[in-house]
């Protein structure tokens, strides 16, 4: 193997201090058949750290956190907790050696309640369920996040049953935290409490590694970070907040490729937008008093109106919890409106199954791409052209041949990153899956509509400025498009316009001016008007 560029020194990973490391790390390398995930990787993490760890979707980090946390064995390496030897075999004695890790996928029990899910495996014998509550909510207070603790976890947003998979893990008061993309489902002011309780828990000696890629985050809690590409340490850096751009360029510069040049132009979204070129046509979607019920007979979505025209993105904004999913879940056929309509070009569509959508050209990127959005038991071919199936069939038989062709063409496109068509999509890393599903939704033909929901959740950043391209692309070839997120900095330099949804209603819509930007912190706050 050619030996990767080095845009930052390596220095040794030692520590400059004299105290000894939480954990150690040496050489450790991990393949999955002829795919090599890590290659020496080696890295010291020290009491009071809070250690980045940066790269690419795929580059490994998430296998490197599994391999810490016993999820996964290394085939070549040592490790070593506070000095002694430490090769977990599974999660169990991970936790034993005070190892915790908030995955990226949830793993909880959908028909269980909050508070259960929090309390399984953190107690032996009699369980004191009051003096375990107490606890429980003495940690959220800690935190500052809200959970409802008797609510079933199937009846959850995205975001609180990630704030169930966090605080799950703080109560185990690890030595050493694995966050893997903790805030990707998180509001500003939650990601704010969520840093703030890292740098706590550091400065209890406690060593907390970050899976990130958002550049703030990485400016303002970490204290060393690690970049990893194809498996391999490429940088190091001891001030991150002070090595952002060169940080960057160690994340996504490859040998051969062209200069970087002003990398905040290439990959901030304040500057990758593009002019609004294309005039306002006839509508492409509308919704006429569209309401919404959980599971529960609780009214989420309340009385909605809206029109999204032809080459137009309308963004989402909002705290989650407040509409957003059941939106998304209404206009891809998955949740039954409770009262009103909607309509897609011209046809209504409010009773219509996904299929049937798919048919009216409806392009959907649902906010779970996990659950919902793709077959992880699957082949990454069948997942991408599963819309297309009968373009490959004869006397029911499928084209094999073909639609490996076809594939490797979309990943090709859309950058997506696997060892072949043919490979298991489970086995894709998150950002993958969510550029393979971004793929299949935006070449169906016809595209008239494009929901969607939270599309860069989990993305890289220039993962994030390529997956806003094709969106923006889709937008000048006439598609309408309803763009839902939680990050507002992107819907302020994408959308063309914005709606803020408070409990289920809209509050307001404005043009993504920074002028219009605390007006719109007071819509999503439930506030009416300014004074």
């Amino acid at each position: 193997m050619s030996a990767l560029p080095l845009p930052l020194p390596l220095p040794s990973p030692s520590p400059s201090s004299d105290s000894a490391p939480i954990l150690s790390l040496e050489d450790i390398g991990k393949r999955f058949g002829a795919f090599t995930a890590l290659e020496g990787v080696s890295l010291d993490l020290m009491p009071g750290d809070v250690h980045c760890l940066l790269g690419e979707n795929g580059a490994g980090k998430s296998t490197l956190c599994n391999v810490i946390f016993g999820v996964h064995q290394p085939d070549a390496g040592t490790m070593r907790v506070n000095g002694a030897p430490y090769r977990p075999r599974n999660p169990r004695e991970a936790l034993a050696h005070g190892v915790a890790m908030v995955h990226q996928h949830f793993s909880l029990v959908d028909d269980a309640s909050v508070l259960d899910n929090l309390l399984l495996g953190q107690a032996r014998g009699w369980l004191n369920r009051q003096r375990e509550a107490r606890r429980v909510r003495d940690v959220l207070a800690s935190v500052g996040l809200e959970l409802p603790l008797d609510a079933q976890v199937a009846d959850l947003s995205v975001g609180e049953r990630q704030r169930v998979e966090i605080v799950k893990c703080l109560l185990r008061e690890p030595r050493l935290l694995l966050l893997d993309e903790p805030t990707a489902v998180l509001l500003p002011a939650e990601i704010d409490t969520l840093l703030d309780t890292c740098e706590r828990v550091a400065e209890r000696g406690c060593a907390v590694v970050l899976v990130t890629h958002k550049l703030k985050e990485i400016s303002r809690v970490a204290t060393h970070a690690t970049v990893l590409q194809s498996g391999r340490v490429v940088a190091r850096s001891a001030s991150p907040a002070t090595e952002i751009d060169r940080l960057v360029h160690a994340m996504i510069h490859r040998e051969g490729d062209d200069p970087p040049g002003d990398l905040t132009g290439r990959l901030s979204l304040v500057q990758a937008a593009s002019p609004y070129s294309r005039p306002l046509q006839d509508e492409v979607l509308q919704l006429d008093g569209l309401s919404a019920r959980d599971a529960e007979g609780v009214t989420r979505l309340e009385d909605c109106t809206l029109i999204v025209n032809r080459g137009e993105i309308v963004g989402v904004a909002g705290v989650e919890g407040n509409g957003q999913s059941e939106l998304g879940a209404v206009l891809a056929g998955m949740l039954r409106a409770s009262a009103g309509r909607f309509f897609v070009a011209g046809h209504d569509m409010t009773d219509a199954s996904p299929h049937e959508l798919t048919q009216a050209g409806v392009g959907i990127v649902p906010e779970d791409r996990h659950a919902v959005g793709c077959v992880t038991g699957m082949s990454l071919a069948d997942n991408l052209l599963i819309n297309h199936v009968d373009r490959y069939t004869r006397a029911g038989f499928l084209k094999r041949r073909e639609m490996r062709a076809a594939a490797l063409e979309l990943m090709q496109r859309f950058d997506v990153r696997a060892s072949s068509p043919d490979a298991l999509f489970g086995g894709l890393s998150g950002g993958n899956q969510q550029k393979a599903v971004l793929a299949r939704e935006l070449t169906l033909d016809p595209l008239r509509f494009l929901l969607a929901a939270q599309p860069t959740r989990g993305l890289d950043v220039g993962a994030v400025a390529a997956v806003y391209s094709h969106i923006r692309a889709a937008r000048e070839r006439g598609v309408g498009v309803l763009l839902i997120s939680s990050e507002l900095d992107e819907l302020m330099n994408v959308a063309d316009r914005i709606v803020v949804l408070y409990r289920g209603r809209i509050m307001g819509t404005c043009a993504p001016n920074a002028s219009n930007r605390a007006r719109i912190g007071a819509w999503m706050a439930g506030t009416e008007s300014m004074t």
